[in-house]
């Protein structure tokens, strides 16, 4: 289905949202790296996860001042069709990046807590790197084909765009070798990505808090602070990725129908979109947010590595990693 939209609200709205996520996100993931590269000792096997979400998050971010270019400039990509595919590989795998390491931080933080005395436990450095190299292949593999998609340079209206999706149901009109399993692979990437890690985070969660509760330690002060930002991290992670997820199957949906009937609903969906893959770049920002306000240990650090100016760093901010892995 070939649809023309009015993109007018899109170039209104959304960069003074993507400005404002750069600049909280640099300074927040920028911090946070900062941290624990040059103030974290030890490290231990769940900071190795933890460091590479928030380099995922960062990586991210990194990215996005391009997007921003591009709604500013009316959706018109002006860097070229090569950069125009490293651009969205980079959203797509620090994206997908991002919610694996946060998968793989709640499975660590799971077993710590229900099953203390696990051999994964005692996991060393170099077995955590080993699998967070792991992650980062699979994700690349994921979304690798966003690196070859061909564009067109024709002189057309939409030459100048630059989008993995496009709501006439193929990647690019006209190449057959993109229409079938590419656009599928594209697609199944885009919802495995989110909900079997969705799936997985609620699993733990769930499990965690009700271990807790069992054995009657939510009634701690400290615990249940803990508990509710455990489930704040996980709300947030919803609220931020669920609407895109859910809107763009919508879309698909749609796009099956006959262009007289459907072409009005797909730019309703259209803009709800593109108004929700942003907001899941709120949620990068947010992540260093969440090591602040939830680890007295970091927020230690923090005010000595910024406010103080210490010169040594503070030994035991693995907790942060680790959150409540002492309590067994």
């Amino acid at each position: 289905m070939l649809c023309h939209f009015n993109e007018q609200l899109l170039v209104q709205l959304l960069p003074p949202v993507l400005i404002t996520e750069i600049i909280l996100g640099v300074l927040a993931n920028g911090l946070a790296l900062w941290i624990f590269c040059f103030h974290l000792k030890p490290w231990t096997s769940s900071t190795v996860f933890l460091f590479n979400m928030t380099l995922a998050d960062f990586l991210l971010i990194v990215a996005l001042p391009f997007r921003a270019s591009y709604y500013l400039s009316g959706m018109k990509w002006t860097f070229g069709h090569t950069f125009c595919n490293i651009n969205l590989f980079m959203l797509a795998m620090n994206r997908s990046g991002s919610i694996m390491f946060l998968m793989s931080v709640a499975v660590d933080r799971y077993v710590r807590v229900v099953h203390p005395h696990h051999p994964v436990n005692s996991l060393s450095i170099c077995k955590a790197v080993c699998c967070v190299a792991g992650l980062w292949a699979l994700t690349i593999s994921m979304t690798a084909h966003l690196l070859v998609i061909p564009r067109k340079d024709n002189v057309t209206e939409s030459h100048n765009h630059c989008e993995s999706f496009t709501v006439e149901g193929e990647l690019i009109k006209g190449e057959p070798k993109f229409k079938g399993f590419g656009l599928t692979w594209h697609r199944s990437v885009f919802v495995f990505s989110f909900w079997l890690p969705l799936a997985v985070i609620l699993y733990c969660t769930f499990h965690v808090i009700d271990h807790l509760r069992r054995r009657q330690l939510g009634q701690h002060a400290k615990i249940k602070k803990a508990l509710r930002f455990i489930s704040v991290v996980v709300a947030v992670f919803i609220v931020c990725y669920l609407p895109s997820n859910i809107i763009k199957i919508l879309t698909w949906i749609e796009s099956e129908r006959p262009q007289s009937e459907g072409c009005a609903n797909l730019e309703d969906l259209n803009t709800a979109f593109y108004i929700a893959i942003t907001l899941t770049y709120l949620n990068s920002t947010l992540d260093p947010v969440f090591y602040y306000l939830s680890s007295p240990a970091f927020q230690k650090i923090f005010k000595r590595a910024i406010i103080l100016q210490a010169r040594k760093p503070e030994i035991g901010l693995y907790y942060i990693a680790n959150g409540l892995d002492q309590v067994h």
